[in-house]
């Protein structure tokens, strides 16, 4: 008993020395309570509790943005006539982007990066630290860009608001960064889940973007965050918010020829998007003028669009809806188009308007200024192209057109296509439509659409600059790109060596006449013994007498780690990672030193293949 006392009183001491360490005096009583379970439980345990505290919360942030938004949209598309709903449009979606970035500007900084690039570039450049900021930054300024009409989606900001929430959760109980990374995971995860109310897309989400080579006991905190962030988002959300699509038909293998066909459609039209998308970027980067007069040309556009075609206010899965139930002619009563007589080749022009169209509301929408993903857009997109796809079938004849489940593997084959992740696509639209049935038509679709996406480009278009300026390394790059380089091509041919017993006349001239700051240290039979470098020499070369230099056996080192020939680039990166070095030894089975190999090799190695790729 006594034993047992003395054990409590030893951790309760070191308890107590931490807060002092740390200075969590001042911490709140939840904090204690979890720094105090941090120390008692072990990782896995602390890491399952982590990972639903994340989710709750992550999930929560998902349902105030979601609800807010849709208030807002609902007050303008039912409460109000459709007059004055023209009014709106013209005011709204202008006003949007113009006070979002007057909000960047003025309180945010300047601080706009967005997108799933910007959980990217964090994970890989600031060691997953995402500013505390970001909590709440994403979802005032995406309420604010599609609650007034942006033509953009919420599961992007509310993403980059859960990951923030699991990066700081992390930073405030000091986990390390594959911890921080995981948790950073959770809270994107749960976010996209809570968006969605589609768990397993959550977690799709997580390990098809924003996660590789993950162990399968972090497989956990993802699922849990996931779980929580979805019942939230189920508990919570009255049923018209929600993402979830009721009418389909059963599946039919005969209706394979229009899923083969529709996937090819919604490749072509995906990468449309993204070139459009492009294009819109450079054109306002190019634009020599203030960013506030940027967001009022954007804005002013957006309006015009939403005027003119109603469905592209806000994230248009009102719209979608109405397709799968197959009550088109109310969306065009409340366009201009009402001023038409509704035939087939009216609704037909109305709809291609929309598909093109599209892809230029939604990218003026977030680089003019806005804040919004490409999530909803694309959904949105494929949407319209599997409805339109279902008339023209009709147009020409065919029988037992399946009509809403064109629709929603239509929004699965353009999302797989924009954002490269099609098991994403086929489990979210799988748990939103509860067609689990459909598996076969969403697979086909989908990697039809992804491949032909790949085909024009390795890797996301979204992410290309950031992986050119080898800021990040999406999981596609890694598969394709590093693979490509060999060890062999990236050892430096001209290392500096010297020998175990040479003097310190040789290694004064070897400093004196090389170029290198590093050196391998090596025996009569060019086995590695160790390595020296400036720093390690630097002490003692104005040193005399008792403190002259030591010699070279006493001077060098063992290297923090081995490089073999054998190894891959991206296995290499890993190893400098976690040494934290950035010049290595390469030695063959026999410890032959072979050369030095250096982190900015593989990188610049990269950059030119994927300038090559992109050619």
């Amino acid at each position: 008993m006594k034993i047992h006392n003395k054990k409590r009183l030893i951790s309760f001491l070191r308890f107590k020395r931490d807060f002092q360490q740390y200075g969590l005096e001042k911490a709140r009583s939840y904090e204690l309570i979890l720094h105090w379970l941090n120390n008692r439980l072990s990782r896995s345990q602390f890491l399952l509790l982590s990972g639903i505290l994340v989710g709750c919360t992550a999930g929560l942030a998902g349902v105030l943005l979601k609800t807010i938004v849709h208030n807002i949209h609902f007050f303008i598309t039912h409460k109000v006539h459709f007059e004055y709903q023209i009014l709106f449009y013209v005011i709204f979606p202008f006003l949007g982007i113009v006070l979002t970035t007057t909000i960047v500007l003025t309180i945010f900084k300047g601080q706009d990066r967005k997108g799933i690039g910007a959980i990217l570039y964090e994970i890989a450049q600031n060691s997953s630290i995402v500013s505390y900021v970001k909590t709440y930054s994403q979802i005032v300024q995406s309420a604010i860009t599609v609650g007034l009409g942006g033509s953009a989606g919420l599961e992007s900001p509310i993403a980059v608001t859960g990951a923030a929430i699991g990066s700081n959760y992390a930073q405030t109980y000091r986990l390390n960064y594959k911890e921080r990374t995981l948790l950073l995971a959770a809270g994107a995860t749960a976010g996209v889940a809570s968006a969605f109310n589609a768990p397993i897309a959550g977690v799709m989400f997580a390990f098809e973007i924003l996660l590789t080579g993950v162990v399968f006991t972090d497989f956990i905190p993802l699922v849990v965050a996931a779980v929580c962030g979805s019942l939230l988002s189920r508990i919570l959300l009255q049923e018209d918010i929600l993402f979830r699509f009721h009418t389909r038909e059963a599946f039919d293998y005969r209706n394979l020829p229009y899923y083969l066909v529709l996937g090819i459609v919604t490749g072509i039209y995906a990468r449309y998007f993204l070139i459009i998308s492009q294009k819109v970027e450079h054109f306002m980067k190019e634009l020599q003028m203030p960013r506030i007069r940027k967001a009022m040309l954007g804005g002013a556009i957006l309006s015009l669009l939403c005027v003119l075609f109603p469905p592209l206010f806000g994230e248009g899965y009102d719209t979608v809806k109405t397709f799968t139930n197959g009550n088109t002619n109310s969306i065009i009563e409340n366009s201009l188009f009402r001023y038409f007589e509704i035939k087939q080749w009216t609704i037909i022009i109305f709809l291609v308007l929309i598909c093109l169209l599209k892809a230029f509301a939604t990218s003026f929408t977030i680089f003019s200024g806005g804040n919004g993903g490409n999530f909803a857009p694309s959904l949105f997109a494929g949407g319209t192209v599997g409805f339109l796809f279902a008339i023209v079938c009709q147009q020409f004849g065919f029988k037992d057109v399946p009509v809403s489940n064109l629709v929603l593997v239509g929004m699965a084959g353009a999302m797989s296509g924009v954002l490269y992740a099609p098991l994403t696509a086929i489990f979210l639209i799988a748990e939103s439509s509860f067609g689990y049935d459909l598996f076969i038509p969403l697979m086909i679709v989908s990697v039809i659409s992804y491949l032909i996406a790949k085909w024009f480009s390795p890797i996301s278009p979204e992410l290309k600059s950031l992986a050119e300026e080898g800021k990040i390394f999406t999981s596609q790059h890694d598969k394709n790109l590093l693979f490509a380089l060999h060890t062999g091509d990236l050892i430096d041919k001209y290392s500096q060596t010297i020998n175990e017993n040479a003097g310190i006349e040789e290694l004064s001239n070897l400093v004196k006449n090389g170029n290198k700051n590093i050196f391998a240290v090596i025996d009569i039979d060019k086995k590695l013994r160790g390595i020296l470098t400036l720093d390690d020499i630097r002490p003692y070369c104005f040193c005399t007498g008792n403190n002259a230099m030591p010699t070279l056996t006493k001077l060098m080192r063992a290297p923090a780690a081995f490089i073999h020939p054998e190894d891959k680039a991206r296995d290499i990166l890993q190893i400098f990672d976690n040494t934290d070095t950035w010049s290595l030894p390469v030695v063959d089975e026999e410890n032959i030193f072979l050369g030095f190999i250096s982190k900015s090799s593989i990188l610049t190695s990269y950059r030119d293949l994927l300038r090559d790729y992109s050619d």
